[in-house]
């Protein structure tokens, strides 16, 4: 049960979103934009970024629904994890560069301070542009903050896959601008 009164049913942010729309609206709105491009990293790698910080961040609605976002992107089945034991690039073929800049994200989740001159040369070496590094720092960060608010107000998270195939499914195809019913 959630810390907060919810006049709705729904898990995760979405309950949040639906009771808030006022903040449903921003938070939708940087989804999009972080998320929602191919610029430097595509979709599918972005989305894996969030999933990624949201599981070292233990949240299991965010890691999931995101999990499943980029796993819709890269055309791969939907799957569940525990984000006590398994990593969300279990199964997948990534570029070396996205494993330098997980591995920033990683640190960005602990503190912006933790990553390190050579973490960023480590990433350029292998590839990694400035928008691509600014890119993984900043879905870094708001999603050290979507699992906060997630979380720390208690919200659920439905532990079927088939809930989060179809999240997954509909951010992928459809974006965040639209993903929550929100009143006018």
């Amino acid at each position: 049960m959630a810390h907060v009164h919810l006049n709705n049913n729904m898990p995760g942010i979405v309950g949040l979103m639906m009771q808030w729309p006022h903040t449903a609206r921003a938070l939708n709105g940087v989804a999009e934009v972080l998320l929602q491009t191919n610029e430097g990293l595509s979709a599918a790698e972005r989305e894996l970024i969030a999933a990624h910080v949201s599981r070292l961040n233990i949240c299991t609605f965010c890691s999931n629904t995101h999990l499943n976002a980029s796993l819709s992107h890269f055309g791969k089945p939907a799957r569940f994890i525990d984000v006590t034991r398994d990593s969300v690039t279990d199964g997948l073929e990534i570029r070396p560069v996205m494993q330098a800049l997980l591995n920033i994200a990683g640190k960005v989740k602990e503190s912006g301070r933790n990553v390190t001159t050579e973490d960023i040369e480590t990433a350029r070496n292998l590839g990694a542009t400035d928008n691509m590094i600014h890119d993984t720092v900043l879905i870094a960060a708001a999603f050290c903050m979507f699992n906060r608010y997630v979380d720390g107000l208690g919200t659920f998270a439905p532990q079927q896959v088939d809930r989060y195939a179809e999240a997954g499914k509909r951010l992928a195809e459809e974006g965040y601008l639209n993903s929550v019913p929100i009143p006018m």
